[in-house]
């Protein structure tokens, strides 16, 4: 129960991660309240996951989460960078990700 609620901490994280630049510097309502809200909840289900997971463990996973989803999101959706060496890094982050996973 503890490794689903710090994945959708990682998911929450990535919303305002993404919120962030729709805000445009927090000057926009609408995404501002968007990104808040995803903050907080993000960072509520963080704080719940790791009364029973490691710090640091839950901590790497969370923050690689929201930076694979944030990547993956700005190729789509953001006309960012698609290269082999982008896919290499995403690669790297998630074998760290699921190798805290097995350790822990």
């Amino acid at each position: 129960m503890n490794w689903m609620l710090l994945v959708l901490a990682g998911l929450f994280e990535i919303g305002w991660a993404v919120g962030l630049k729709y805000s445009h510097g927090f000057s926009r309502l609408g995404a501002t309240t968007w990104t808040v809200a995803c903050l907080i909840i993000s960072l509520g289900l963080l704080a719940l996951a790791v009364r029973e997971l490691p710090l640091g463990t839950a901590y790497a996973v969370w923050t690689g989460i929201g930076t694979i989803g944030t990547v993956i999101f700005g190729i789509i959706f953001l006309g960012d960078a698609f290269t082999i060496m982008r896919v290499g890094c995403i690669g790297l982050i998630l074998a760290g990700i699921l190798g805290l996973k097995l350790v822990g």
